[in-house]
């Protein structure tokens, strides 16, 4: 066998790179989940925040989707990891102020809405370098199994996370849980500077004015048909999901009367339903095609809504909250693998950062 035959037979995984940026994302996200247990049982349960609050503090969380555009073109001018790993503590300075607040009796819904447009920012700007430099890891026949890969590790990691933000709630609060997530950045950090990535892939190319990066991104991805109508798509499902979202926990912890525990257990069990999504998405694409799972992934999750019109207190309801969480997670994930697969599969590498951060602009994640 020659080493070209071998090496297209090799996975991502073979890739040392790679296996940094997954280690990465990974920790990152298991952090993530954990601060999104212990971040809504802290504005409600703790400081007894309103709804205006907590519509207001949900806001400020999407508010950073806004700049995706802006970081694709970003991401072109300067060194990815650079950016990746000021991000990640950027991210970890913010959230190490919220149990400092909470000690010194200090802490406010002001803050958290200040942490929340910090951490929003550095994600977007940290995950628009992170898939930018994907192609620079793997070789681009690796592409679409590095993407099922992350795909799959990053339900995992959202899925533990979100267990054991809900044990560490139960334990020590959260307020002090949260310095969870502030470690998972400092780890992720570590890990990016371990990467070696060719010098080449980190090169700037010649520069133009940053807005006219942007509106070449948008021009580009308004004139390719298939990408358009999904774009489209998921806007208009966004903006529905983003109501919703606003109002998800609070409406679990105060009006349903669970306990930040079971809130981070029906979280728990939505993500294991995300873990199963990503591991059976390429035998579901290839059975049913790419196109109907994704028309499945849009349909499902306003569906998976209409249980909370009769949901009441309960261990039956969180029951039925927590497996129909599962069911929209498992198509919402597959459904996102598939859009991957789609978006890699129809445009060349100087335009994939600039769809995706078209779709992250638009995307509120199910």
């Amino acid at each position: 066998m020659t080493v070209a035959a071998q090496a297209s037979k090799a996975t991502a995984w073979s890739k040392p790179a790679f296996r940094y940026l997954l280690g990465s994302d990974a920790v990152t996200l298991s952090g993530s989940a954990v601060s999104t247990v212990a971040l809504p049982a802290l504005a409600v349960v703790e400081l007894q925040a309103s709804t205006t609050e907590v519509a207001v503090l949900a806001f400020f969380g999407q508010l950073p989707n806004a700049v995706a555009l802006w970081a694709g073109a970003l991401s072109d001018r300067h060194p990815k990891r650079l950016q990746m790993i000021a991000s990640d503590l950027a991210a970890a300075g913010a959230l190490v102020t919220i149990p400092a607040a909470a000690l010194a009796g200090a802490l406010t819904v002001g803050q958290l809405c200040a942490v929340g447009i910090v951490l929003g920012v550095a994600k977007v700007l940290r995950d628009a370098a992170a898939i930018s430099l994907l192609p620079a890891l793997v070789d681009p026949g690796q592409l679409h199994d590095a993407n099922s890969k992350i795909g799959a590790v990053s339900s995992v990691a959202d899925s533990a996370g979100t267990n054991a933000g809900a044990a560490l709630v139960g334990a020590i609060g959260p307020a002090r849980s949260v310095l969870a997530d502030a470690l998972s950045f400092v780890v992720s950090a570590v890990l990016v500077r371990r990467m070696r990535v060719p010098e080449a892939a980190t090169v700037p190319r010649a520069r133009t004015s940053l807005a006219r990066d942007v509106a070449d991104g948008v021009r580009y991805v308004a004139r390719q048909p298939t990408i358009r109508t999904v774009i489209a798509a998921l806007s208009t499902l966004s903006f529905g999901l983003a109501v919703m979202n606003t109002y998800w926990a609070y409406y679990l912890l105060d009006r349903l009367g669970a306990s930040p525990s079971v809130f981070g257990v029906i979280m728990g069990v939505g993500g294991a339903g995300g873990v199963a999504g990503a591991l059976l998405a390429p035998r579901i694409a290839a059975r049913i095609g790419i196109g109907p799972t994704i028309i499945v992934g849009f349909a499902v999750s306003p569906l998976a809504q209409v249980p909370l019109l009769c949901a009441g207190p309960g261990l039956r309801w969180q029951i039925v909250l927590a497996g129909t969480l599962a069911g929209q997670l498992f198509w919402a994930t597959a459904s996102g693998t598939s859009q991957r697969s789609l978006s890699w599969g129809t445009s060349d590498l100087s335009h994939r950062v600039s769809l995706w951060a078209v779709n992250s602009a638009l995307a509120v994640r199910c």
